[in-house]
């Protein structure tokens, strides 16, 4: 039977407990009106719609979950493990109707807003008449009196805004919060869209909705106009706290969208009232990059060290100077968080009257200032009364409601400090279906957030947003896609034209110094994880010359263990087990998942330049350990090796198609040097011994399959297997992407490419004589054992070894060097604090 059918025929049982748990008040349902019937939004795509069954919800369910994991959508809750992105595939649908009232509604309240940032930051009208009570302002913590009265001349402070709305339970949307400090979820909506989009294709194309792109286009656009100077080749960037902030996907997506760089605090430097990309080098080298606007995603209070807080190591020291100076323009402003305030909802009736001569359009929920004695006394009963439909926050504490398990002791912190609290009225909240496992639907309560972006001479609500389905005692929260149907097909997608009126200026930004540090160790562990997994395979392909598992291995497989062992160590006398602990033990440095995760955590500081299939490689890897982790069979070893290692070559596809700038340039510089590392460990490990007869044979076939160069011998040494080719082969032969010579070349040919290469540096001038060694060293001496081993190949090998790493760290102390370390102003002592200051 259809989803809809069964939702409609639950949700219009009174017996059914769809009331709100918060209050007397019924739930305006999203899909079904009171009668039973479909709400206009989904009437008019009730042809697919009607259609679904839960085993078809089921299914897409599934696929919005392999989706979000091929993209590598995560939310990181604080001080936790990042979790994966949750979609409900059954999107929150309204009408052109419903969504007009909205978009008066956001626009006139981001005005209203960017007014009365305006006054509390330079006349203070509001305060002096007495609209607004000064504590209200001058008590939260995130009025920055740093900026305060510095006769800023910007009118249009607030740039971008984020609201979140509910429902009442007449269908009213009412506004539950302002996020105006750094407004996050844009990217998530515009991910969800995606999914949704690509699991319900017949649906979406069905429906005549709103296209979210062009609303990334107004918002580049913006931004490039708001650069102090208004030059078309302004320079953007998006200040991020890094890749473990709660929502470092959404950050990362939204620089890839606008194509502005990802940036963090240590990236940037302040030098005459301005800021600049910190270049590597520095403070020796001088910037040459200016930036010119900052989409800031970290809180103001940990911006800047120097005027702020002092022990923030997230922001730039001397942003708040350049901002006074008028050097750079943030998104939002430094003090634009005391507009998050809840104390100010209750005032905005009447601010919105004095400071644009109307009335507010779309209300907040009930809300009282606790400041106010006579709000306070109003409220003193209810809470007193534990009413569990009023909840009392902090003003600029977090956001989750106060412990009200002991109603007398809350009324008591209130009466302390008043002026530091705020209460409002739980919303009913509008209900829709969302997607239980296993196969059930349920009518969950949704909370909506919109944006809305100064573009041009106007504020334009995005014409979508993201709901969350919200949490209860079973299920954790969810995310929805926002559909607004268009009132004509012929409507502009977002009311905007397509074309832009920023100039088309070609820009090639600068790779910060972390980002290349983070590429080149992307690179490297890249070629660590795919060299340990061809190991496993060559060994396990040697499977038949063991004798019954758990049991002595044949002496040729114990040699390729050895090998296996200088990568990662022993944790397991049984084979079995050992394999599997090196493809699944993230906590074993070495292994292949330790690689994968290292892997992916520096991949995560450089989101924004890589493309979406990068995170494929994970969702498959992911899939390859969790079939193996749940199979008793040893053949799924090799499987999940082999589907490992096939998800390990597509990443080099991916990076194939990056722009040939100096972050790829480092990315194969990093992979270079771990293969020559490689190499050396593995022919170290196998042939410095000599063997004899068969096990000598099969070592060296395993090595070739383990350094993919069967293919490559056969055709070149045709006389037969020998030890002599196979060394000339991974040692010297300068064309053979497999060997040593080859890869320090590579080395060589990439680093040229960084900026601060010269051809007479460190790590230069340490390449010239590696490659000189190597290409001295003659295949016979190495090939020649005395005693049974191969003395001058262990040599050869092993100060090639010491010399790669003494060129990585040379890289590094050359590339990635930008200044001292960081250090908070709060832990210098006051002579030390001088001497920087000085």
């Amino acid at each position: 039977m259809s989803v809809l059918r069964d939702y409609a025929a639950a949700v219009t049982q009174p017996t059914l407990p769809f009331a709100s748990p918060r209050g007397s008040s019924a739930r305006f349902d999203e899909v079904i009106a009171p009668d039973g019937t479909l709400r206009p939004a989904w009437r008019a795509m009730a042809p697919g719609a009607l259609t679904l069954t839960i085993d078809d919800l089921s299914r897409l369910n599934r696929e919005v979950g392999a989706l979000l994991a091929d993209d590598g959508v995560t939310y990181n809750p604080a001080d936790s493990e990042p979790e994966p992105w949750r979609l409900d595939p059954v999107p929150l649908v309204l009408d052109s109707s419903d969504w007009a009232k909205l978009d008066v509604g956001l626009a006139q309240r981001a005005e209203l807003l960017n007014a009365l940032l305006v006054d509390v930051y330079g006349e203070r009208r509001m305060l002096r008449e007495g609209i607004l009570p000064a504590a209200t302002v001058l008590g939260h913590a995130g009025y920055i009196r740093a900026v305060a009265g510095t006769g800023s001349t910007d009118p249009h402070p607030l740039l971008f805004s984020a609201t979140d709305l509910g429902r009442d339970g007449d269908g009213e949307w009412r506004v539950i919060s302002d996020r105006v400090q750094a407004p996050s979820g844009l990217g998530y909506a515009m991910e969800n869209r995606r999914i949704v989009s690509q699991v319900v294709p017949e649906l979406f194309h069905g429906a005549t909705l709103h296209r979210i792109e062009p609303y990334f286009d107004a918002l580049r656009e913006a931004l490039i106009a708001a650069a102090p100077d208004a030059r078309p080749d302004a320079r953007v960037v998006v200040l991020t706290p890094g890749a473990l902030s709660e929502t470092a996907y959404d950050q990362a997506f939204l620089a890839g969208m606008l194509g502005f760089p990802l940036v963090q605090g240590a990236d940037l430097v302040v030098r005459d009232g301005k800021v600049w990309m910190k270049p590597a080098g520095w403070p020796e080298v001088t910037p040459r990059e200016r930036v010119d606007v900052i989409l800031r995603r970290v809180d103001a209070e940990w911006c800047d060290p120097l005027e702020l807080r002092g022990n923030s190591q997230l922001g730039v020291a001397g942003l708040t100077e350049a901002v006074r100076r008028g050097g750079v323009r943030l998104v939002n402003g430094l003090g634009a968080g005391v507009l998050e305030n809840p104390a100010l909802l209750p005032f905005l009736p009447a601010l919105c009257e004095r400071l644009l001569g109307e009335q507010l359009r779309l209300a907040s929920t009930p809300t009282w200032w606790c400041g106010d004695p006579d709000a306070l006394d109003l409220l003193t009963p209810r809470l007193l009364g534990a009413d569990p439909t009023v909840v009392v926050r902090a003003i600029d504490g977090p956001r989750t409601p106060l412990d009200a398990s002991d109603p007398a002791r809350l009324v008591d912190r209130i009466r302390h400090s008043p002026h530091r609290f705020a209460a409002q009225e739980l919303l009913p909240l509008s209900q829709a279906p969302t997607w239980r496992s296993p196969g059930q639907v349920d009518a969950r309560p949704v909370v909506l957030r919109t944006f809305t972006l100064r573009h041009q001479s106007t504020y334009r609500p995005l014409i979508g947003g993201l709901a969350t389905a919200v949490a209860d005692a079973a299920l954790p929260t969810a995310s929805k896609d926002v559909w607004v149907l268009k009132a004509d097909p012929a409507d502009l997608d977002q009311g905007l034209p397509d074309a832009t009126t920023v100039a088309v200026v070609q820009s090639v930004p600068e790779v910060a110094p972390r980002a290349l540090d983070d590429l080149f160790w992307s690179g490297r562990y890249a070629e660590r994880a795919e060299d340990l997994l061809r190991l496993v395979l060559a060994i396990r392909s040697d499977a038949d010359q063991l004798t019954a598992p758990g049991l002595t291995a044949a002496q040729s497989t114990q040699v390729l263990v050895g090998a296996t062992q200088r990568l990662c160590g022993t944790r397991w006398l049984d084979l079995d087990d050992e394999f599997r602990s090196v493809l699944l033990d993230g906590a074993r440095p070495g292994s292949v998942a330790h690689s994968l995760s290292r892997l992916r955590t520096t991949l995560e500081g450089v989101r924004d330049q890589l493309s979406a299939d990068t995170w494929r490689v994970f969702a498959a890897t992911d899939r390859a350990g969790a079939a193996l982790r749940i199979t008793p069979h040893a053949h799924g070893i090799g499987e999940a090796a082999g589907q490992m290692l096939t998800a390990l070559l597509a990443l080099q596809g991916t990076s194939a198609n990056m722009i040939r700038d100096a972050g790829w340039h480092m990315i194969e510089t990093g992979r270079a040097i771990e293969r020559a590392l490689q190499i050396g460990i593995l022919l170290r490990a196998t042939m410095v011994d000599r063997l004899v007869g068969d096990v000598e044979q099969e070592v060296l076939e395993a090595v070739l399959r383990a350094s993919e160069s069967v293919v490559t011998h056969r055709r070149r040494y045709r006389g037969g297997l020998y030890a002599s080719g196979v060394i000339d082969l991974l040692v010297r032969d300068p064309e053979n992407p497999r060997s040593l010579r080859f890869a320090v070349a590579r080395i060589r040919e990439h680093l040229a490419a960084q900026p601060l290469s010269t051809g007479s540096t460190r790590p230069e001038r340490l390449l010239d004589q590696l490659e000189a060694q190597i290409a001295d060293v003659q295949v016979a001496d190495l090939a020649m054992a005395i005693d049974d081993r191969r003395s001058t190949l262990h040599d050869t090998l092993t100060d090639a070894d010491a010399q790669l790493r003494e060129i990585a760290r040379a890289i590094e102390a050359l590339h990635f060097s930008a200044g001292p370390p960081l250090q908070t102003y709060a832990s210098l002592s006051l002579t030390e604090l001088t001497g920087a200051l000085s």
